[in-house]
This record gives C-alpha cells, structure tokens and sequence, in this order.
C-alpha cells in the first residue's frame, strides 16, 4: 500500500468503524425480519454512516492538534497531524470533503421523499464537526459519549429502519440503545487512556471529570444492559429465542470491564479499544440473526 494512503487509512481510525457497520446491519436485519428491506437504501445509509464517522475522525485529529490534546507525550495511536504526516490545512480539507461526500449521499435518501431526515442528516454532520470543534465541542465538555450514544444507536438504527420500512418499532429502538451503549464504551476506552493528556489540553470528557472508577463503572453496567436487551425482546416483543444470542457475550463483556478497572499500561488500553469494537461487531452479528430470523 502506497505511504500516502496508508497514512489516511491509519487517520480514519479503522477500529472505530465498527460504530457506523453495525448500526446499518442491524436496522436491515430488523427490515428483513419484517419483509421490508431495501438493500440500495441500506447500501447509501451504510455509505453515509461510513462517511460521518471518518469525517468525525478528521476533525477530531485536527482540531485535537490545534487544541494541544494530541501533545508529544500523547500515549496511543499516533494522529497524523500531530505527528506530522499531513498538514492541518491538508486535514481541514479532507474532512470538509468527506462530509460534503455525506451530505450527497444523504440527499438521495431525503428526495426519495424522506424529506424529515433532512434535519437529521444536517444535525449528524454538524455534531460530526462540533464533537471537537466550534465554540462549545462535545467532547471537551463530556458530550461525546452522548453524541455516540444517539447519533450511532439511536438514530443511525431508527433512521435506517424509517427508510426502509416507513415505521420504527419499539424493539429497533430499544436495539439502538444498546448499540449506542456499546459504541460509546469504545470511547469510554480511548478517553480511559488518554485521561491524563486529556485533562492537561482542558478536554473535560466523563472520565476527566469523574475519575476512572466511574469510567469502569459506565463501561460495565452499558456493557450489561446492551447484552441483556435481547432478553427484553423476548419476553416483550414477541421475538423467539434467537435475540437471546447476544446475551451469550457477557462472560467477554465482564472480562473487559475487569481488565479495564486493572489496566494500568497504554498498550492494553489500546488493545481494550479495539476489543470492544470487537464486542460491538459480534453483538451485532448476533443481533442481527435473531433480528432477521427470530420474529414468531
């Protein structure tokens, strides 16, 4: 792979795209489930939910470069402004065009007659440039985990199902809820990590203000309550035994919330990181079979 490319490759943030793919997937397995799903609308809502996310990363390399929050002695995956590798003008653009890029592939779902998702679209790339950036950035002020948990559970769950089958129930929120949940301890472990540098650049993220207990805490009990969702749709909804599936993932989900109370070293925080995005993928997997085939 040319250097070039893997050093945007690399400012994408590859392990966090789990949060825009199973989102997707999941609303389509519940479309499928109810003998509505489109699998064009399902292909742009994916592209846009793909777009956002690496737009979100953008900014967030950029504009944690001009706030000091990606310093030298910045524990974790390098950022490619920080570290040199683009400029920040190069950067600015690029995020610029990526969610100019979003915004296109939005507007084919709103003149499709979708006309209410156009504010939706428009708020889910502001946000993407106001998590870090703008007069009062969401991550700074420990918004960020509320921006993951609506924007990559709850809508991007909600407005995938909305395209393709025209309503939205209430076990396809509930199942955002739980994504959102899982999505957003991805970020619980990054900002787990990045706790001390955080705190020195004036990023006031949950665990800065909260300490690290709290941290290990929320990462638990959102661990537990979205792998035990299933069991809702069960004994709620209507859904056979196959959304039970997820809850076989909670011995993993305890195991990570131990090693995160227990972890003390950057390296196993890294691999933390990407061990919930892993979580949230097979969640997903799971998911989206009891999802698609469960319905009695």
């Amino acid at each position: 792979m040319p250097l070039r490319l893997q050093v945007w490759l690399e400012a994408s943030r590859p392990k966090t795209l789990a949060a825009a793919v199973v989102p997707v997937a999941v609303a389509t397995a519940f479309a499928f489930g109810h003998a509505a799903a489109h699998w064009s609308k399902a292909a742009l809502c994916l592209a846009f939910a793909l777009l956002v996310q690496i737009g979100t990363n953008f900014a967030n390399d950029y504009f944690d470069y001009r706030s000091g929050a990606d310093a030298a002695n910045r524990v974790g995956p390098r950022r490619a402004v920080a570290a040199g590798l683009v400029t920040p003008r190069a950067m600015r653009w690029a995020t610029g065009l990526v969610l100019a890029a979003a915004f296109g592939v939005g507007l084919f779902l709103v003149t499709d007659g979708n006309w209410v998702l156009l504010p939706v679209g428009i708020a889910s790339i502001a946000c993407a440039i106001a998590y870090t950036g703008g007069p009062f950035p969401l991550g700074y002020n420990g918004l960020g985990d509320v921006f993951v948990f609506i924007f990559f559970g709850l809508v991007a769950v909600g407005v995938t199902f909305y395209v393709q089958a025209g309503f939205v129930t209430g076990a396809v929120w509930l199942s955002g809820a739980a994504i959102g949940l899982l999505a957003a301890n991805i970020l619980v472990a990054n900002n787990y990590r990045d706790a001390e540098t955080d705190a020195a650049a004036g990023k006031r993220t949950l665990v800065v203000r909260f300490g690290r207990r709290f941290a290990v805490w929320q990462y638990g009990v959102s661990a537990g309550f979205a792998l035990s969702s299933g069991g809702w749709l069960y004994f709620s909804t209507g859904y056979g035994w196959l959304v039970l599936l997820p809850m076989g993932l909670l011995p993993w989900a305890l195991r990570l919330t131990l090693r995160l109370a227990r972890s003390n070293d950057a390296r196993e925080q890294i691999a933390l990181l990407g061990a919930s995005a892993r979580l949230l993928f097979f969640f997903g997997i799971l998911l989206g079979i009891g999802a698609a085939f469960g319905r009695s």
